[in-house]
């Protein structure tokens, strides 16, 4: 990583939609680490002390979903900003941590914009 752009670690088990996130993300001029898991993502976060966002879907395979994702990262980096994209039933989006920006899919580049304007990201 050149450590001059903004570190981004994405968390969808869907590879396309995962896929699509990163090159978004990066044209908006983050450096992006992508995982299938939450697992995966905190792996990321851990080896790099950290990312200045955390894009995670909530509904993923494994013991830990992205709202638990969240939550763990909230509570080990704080500093890191927090934008969820998924389908789920907005009322699971409740139980995300308070500074999380939510985005129901599609997520359309606008509203990640929008949010990333909201989280003083861009």
């Amino acid at each position: 990583m050149s450590g001059s752009r903004p570190l981004a670690v994405i968390a969808d088990d869907e590879a396309v939609i995962r896929m699509a996130a990163a090159d978004m993300l990066s044209a908006l001029g983050f450096e992006v680490l992508e995982a299938e898991h939450a697992y995966g993502a905190l792996q990321h976060l851990e080896a790099c002390g950290g990312a200045t966002l955390l894009y995670t879907d909530i509904n993923m395979p494994g013991v830990m979903d992205g709202c638990d994702l969240a939550h763990a990262v909230r509570a080990r980096w704080p500093e890191t900003r927090i934008i969820v994209c998924s389908g789920c039933d907005p009322l699971e989006a409740a139980t995300l941590p308070e500074a999380a920006h939510f985005i129901s899919k599609p997520c359309a580049e606008r509203l990640v914009r929008k949010a990333l304007q909201a989280l003083r990201l861009h």
